[in-house]
């Protein structure tokens, strides 16, 4: 939680009595949970729950898709997300004529990504997981999208995600802060991963924050980084690269840019940013923004660049974006410290023996 700004800590301060009111409902919850007053059903088959406890971004699309990579050349893999900001309602599996507004932009970019694994949603995921199955028989192991609080469903193995610059350890509850559940929930997670993490994090920084976690004797703590790729067109796909002469117009609808803007001013001459509400709808006006701002900067080299999940919600202005220099970048979940082989192991040998 970051108190930097005078305002804002202001405006947390006066929130401070309803976070304490969420806390008790959150409690309560957690509590009808634990005495099995309010029932986790299991299912027949391998479930992998990524999550977090806070609002915002805390990487959860990037480690979706690392799992994807991971499991689906051995595994009939399946994704059940939300899907927040559609405009439809119940479940829905993506098909070749599917859009993000039929099931959210996450969803949407793993169905992009991913042709060949199934990609469904649902609100009520209790009900959502035998439609899938009867959908999609042959499935091996379904990746639940940030299901960490819907505790309807019992997952067999649980990722939960924190963020490096926001941990969940010193955070506090909405809407003071942004944590959406206990702290002590993080119990429930087998794997706990520090994303977003600076690439130069040091052996003694890694165990000053698994020493502040506090993971339990069966949890293992994982430290990944984001590495970005290279920017394609958002229609043509044809590859660009970032130099000291470029001027970027930062487009943007997620809850943390910040990694993206450090990437920019490390690389790009200079950027402007649009910064849209996370899962942002784009609109004609909002193109017409976008086309004003861009025509506004004055330099020989200029670029939009936006992010693969703002992608799929511009996609529907295709013929107005063709013949912009209009980018995308893709980004890729890394583990530090040679972790990887291990937290592959993890995952992969929870799916090969369960029972």
């Amino acid at each position: 939680m970051n108190f930097n700004f005078p305002l804002l800590k202001t405006v947390r301060i006066l929130l401070f009595p309803f976070s304490l009111l969420y806390f008790v409902i959150i409690w309560i919850r957690n509590q009808l949970f634990d005495t099995n007053i309010l029932k986790s059903s299991p299912f027949n088959l391998p479930l992998i729950c990524v999550g977090n406890l806070t609002v915002g971004g805390t990487g959860k699309s990037p480690m979706v898709e690392y799992l994807i990579r991971l499991l689906k050349n051995e595994f009939n893999v399946a994704t059940l997300s939300r899907g927040y900001k559609r405009k439809t309602r119940g479940y829905a599996l993506a098909t070749s004529n599917t859009t993000a507004l039929d099931v959210g932009d996450e969803p949407m970019q793993f169905h992009l990504k991913f042709p060949e694994v199934a990609v469904t949603v649902g609100e009520a995921r209790l009900e959502a997981i035998p439609q899938l199955l009867h959908d999609k028989p042959d499935t091996d192991v379904i990746l639940l999208d940030d299901a960490f609080q819907h505790r309807y469903v019992k997952a067999g193995l649980n990722i939960l995600l924190t963020d490096y610059n926001n941990l969940y350890t010193r955070d506090w509850f909405l809407p003071a802060g942004d944590l959406r559940d206990q702290r002590s929930s993080a119990k429930r997670a087998q794997i706990i991963v520090v994303t977003k993490c600076k690439a130069s994090i040091s052996t003694e920084e890694k165990k000053s924050i698994e020493k502040e976690l506090k993971p339990s004797g069966r949890q293992r703590v994982f430290f990944s980084t984001i590495q970005y790729g290279a920017p394609y067109h958002i229609t043509l796909r044809s590859v660009y690269s970032i130099t000291q002469k470029t001027e970027v117009l930062l487009v943007t609808g997620i809850a943390n840019p910040l990694p993206l803007k450090r990437m920019l001013n490390e690389q790009a001459r200079a950027y402007y940013q649009l910064a849209y509400n996370d899962h942002h709808i784009f609109t004609i006006d909002d193109l017409k923004e976008i086309l004003t701002k861009f025509g506004n900067i004055q330099a020989e080299e200029k670029v939009i660049l936006t992010t693969e999940k703002d992608a799929v919600r511009l996609m529907k202005f295709e013929q107005e974006l063709k013949d912009l220099p209009f980018y995308v970048i893709p980004i890729e979940q890394s583990f530090l410290f040679r972790q990887a082989p291990e937290f592959n192991n993890l995952v992969q040998s929870f799916i090969r023996n369960f029972k």
